[in-house]
């Protein structure tokens, strides 16, 4: 009888150790995956807009890869900031409409991402040190203009993150997570149902010992009170990724003046694919208002908004998002 019973004890033992192995290792996998580059080749410099292939050096160390477009008769400048394990390619789209409406445009890799170099994706730690040479870059190229930057997701946050936002005369943030924290565990819910938020700790506590990501730097919704240009804050009704709430919070912090569209239907999805004449619209309205040359539009009141699009949603933003 003993004997059976500490058989059943060294076989309950190995089960759990085999179990906290499991969940262990698999959490240090996700980690691996989270942070892995996602560096491959663009293809050809577009046609349309007219875009010449650019090069610029990062402090993050990186060397950034993107496009520039320049319209010689233009009021401004817009830099696009693609998503999470997305490319300058997922805006391209974005770059036509505004180059047609007279602006010129920047679209580039940011580190790790793309054709530009950099060894692991830190989610706005590395990041915002691109979002901050690419606004110089392009502010060289089109000196005495207006810039705007336009972030989707990763690409927002990085325009918010660092000691101090990007200094720019318009701001258009699209679907961007106010606090990393709650944007791991939005993703392991979705993935693993209710455990989800019980593995979050697993992953986040990789962040400083892999990564030298420090979790407390990662959080837009401390910074952007510090944005010294009008904000224009896009989010979707069912976004599971960056939720509707957190859309709203990040709005909430925001300094005057600052506009909010919340697309009706739209979960983490590309919204200028989604809602594309309403995206345009808006967005052209929001920059003519700001990017003038003799003022960026501060003074102008708050407006919220939150009709928009109801079709089925097109494959979500960046990959990851």
């Amino acid at each position: 009888m003993h004997q059976r019973r500490r058989t059943w004890w060294r076989l309950a033992a190995c089960v759990v150790v085999a179990g906290v192995l499991v969940v262990f290792g698999g959490a240090y996998l996700a980690g691996s995956l989270l942070i892995r580059p996602v560096r491959q080749p663009i293809g050809d410099v577009p046609e349309h807009p007219p875009c010449v292939a650019v090069s610029f050096p990062s402090e993050s160390g990186a060397e950034l890869k993107g496009w520039f477009a320049r319209r010689e008769d233009g009021e401004g400048g817009v830099v696009l900031m693609h998503g999470v394990r997305a490319d300058r390619t997922s805006m391209l789209d974005r770059a036509r409409f505004l180059y047609d409406a007279g602006y010129s445009v920047l679209l580039f890799d940011f580190q790790a991402h793309g054709e530009s170099s950099g060894d692991m994706i830190t989610f706005g730690a590395l990041e915002f040190l691109d979002a901050r040479a690419a606004v110089e870059y392009l502010r060289a190229k089109v000196p005495g203009k207006p810039i705007a930057v336009i972030g989707s997701s990763l690409g927002g946050a990085a325009c918010l993150l660092g000691a101090k936002p990007v200094d720019v005369d318009a701001l258009v943030l699209e679907a961007v997570y106010p606090d990393i924290r709650q944007a791991v565990e939005n993703r392991l819910r979705i993935a693993l149902g209710w455990a989800g938020p019980c593995l979050t700790p697993l992953l986040t506590m990789q962040f400083k010992p892999r990564a030298g990501i420090d979790l407390d730097d990662l959080r837009p919704v401390a910074s952007i009170a510090d944005v010294k240009a009008p904000i224009f804050i896009i989010g979707g009704e069912l976004d599971q990724r960056t939720t509707l709430a957190e859309s709203q919070r990040l709005f909430d912090a925001a300094p005057e003046p600052k506009e909010l569209w919340v697309v009706a239907g739209a979960r983490h999805v590309d919204f200028h694919r989604y809602a594309t004449a309403e995206y345009e619209r808006r967005v052209l309205e929001f920059l003519r208002e700001n990017l003038r040359t003799e003022g960026s539009g501060r003074d102008e009141p708050n407006a919220q908004a939150t009709a928009g699009a109801s079709e089925s949603d097109p494959p979500r933003v960046g990959g990851g998002g």
